[in-house]
């Protein structure tokens, strides 16, 4: 019988720690509307110099979804970064004030930094979000 009050309390700690796991879990689709909107390339460093950028606008929806030129999938909000991802690739981004999104990667050329900023006025005849 002991046995059987130590598996029980065993559970219960266990269900207990889950518990504040899914609680106090830092992702949030919740936290996805706060930044949701369309951002577009403002720059490129790379080497430390920085080059206007030409990439497509990254459009970051309200129910959690992205569209890059053609790219599609999920993104989520994990306290300063945000994680774009589909079935086989992720990226992920750092959230700074103002709406900016800062992807590094290591490129041929060394590490490169994209700076994608929220767009606070939309071209005629297209909405923002």
């Amino acid at each position: 019988m002991v046995a059987n009050g130590k598996i029980g309390l065993r559970m219960g700690m266990i269900l207990a720690a889950m518990l504040v796991l899914i609680i106090a879990a830092p992702t949030s689709r919740a936290q996805t509307s706060g930044i949701a909107g369309k951002y577009q390339c403002t720059q490129v460093r790379v080497h430390g110099k920085v080059k206007p950028c030409s990439s497509a606008q990254l459009n970051l929806k309200a129910d959690g979804h992205f569209e890059l030129r053609g790219w599609e999938g999920d993104y989520s909000v994990t306290g300063t970064y945000v994680e774009l991802s589909d079935k086989t690739v992720k990226s992920k981004a750092k959230l700074e004030p103002g709406y900016k999104l800062i992807f590094k990667y290591q490129g041929k050329d060394g590490v490169v930094e994209v700076t994608y900023e929220r767009r606070q006025s939309a071209p005629a005849n297209e909405a923002l979000s």
